[in-house]
């Protein structure tokens, strides 16, 4: 079922069913009555990242509070994404961009890794899960993907999953097309591993193409800026090994 993007969607850390009700925090409400200007009677889709996507109607209490009741679903939970999107952080409004694209492009969990050449900063950790609410809000997006704590790479690599093929994208790789390395993996649990704006190191390098549960692909004869690969990665591998076949 597609998502309703005439109606406004809000995230809220509440049980979502039938009758279900919930206070709407200080920031919702100063964004749904002072900024949209909803008032009493007004519908909004509300969503919780596991309930589904619900009609739920405002009401007003008293002047100063807002309560959402939720009448009726609107779009069942879909299944949890298994995509592990992991990525050195860049510089603030790039780390923004490249936070919500991931979201969109269906990320189920969010990894910062530290790399050598890394050049961005990880501030507090609240700032990028504000990203991800905002932007499933914005795209349709049901599922939430969890942010996690940044570890360094070899630190990673040294008790990650053997299960679990990361694929990563290797601007120093001989040839040019992604799809003929793709179509050998036969793994279905996969993770996207994007370097910084500065590359893999050539010891990381070494490093990854030496471990058997990692796979090298290229992304085309052009130089693309980590966001950029971000995405058209992500692209490449939902169309060939995701959820997009």
């Amino acid at each position: 079922m597609r998502a309703n993007f005439r109606m406004q969607r809000l995230f809220i850390d509440s049980p979502l069913h039938t009758g279900a009700t919930h206070e709407a925090t200080r920031e919702q409400f100063n964004y749904l009555v002072n900024v949209l200007r909803f008032d009493e009677g007004s519908s909004i889709l509300a969503f919780n990242g596991r309930d589904g996507e619900w009609r739920a109607e405002l009401s007003r209490p008293t002047r100063k509070h807002l309560v959402l009741t939720a009448s009726e679903q609107t779009r069942p939970q879909p299944a949890a994404s298994d995509l592990v999107y992991l990525f050195a952080p860049l510089k603030s409004g790039r780390l923004d961009y490249l936070v919500q694209k991931a979201v969109e492009m269906g990320a189920g969990a969010l990894q910062p890794v530290m790399t050598q050449h890394v050049q961005g900063k990880l501030g507090n950790l609240d700032r990028l899960r504000a990203n991800v609410v905002e932007a499933a809000e914005q795209c349709g997006v049901l599922g939430i993907p969890s942010v996690e704590a940044p570890r360094k790479l070899e630190e990673l690599l040294a008790d990650w999953p053997r299960d679990r093929r990361i694929i990563f994208c290797d601007e120093g790789n001989e040839s040019q097309n992604p799809l003929p390395v793709l179509d050998k993996i036969n793994e279905r649990r996969l993770a996207l591993l994007i370097g910084p704006e500065g590359g893999f190191s050539e010891a990381e390098r070494v490093l990854l193409r030496s471990l058997d549960f990692v796979t090298a692909i290229p992304l085309g004869p052009r130089i693309l800026r980590a966001d950029t690969a971000a995405v058209a990665a992500l692209a490449v591998i939902q169309a060939t090994l995701g959820d997009w076949r």
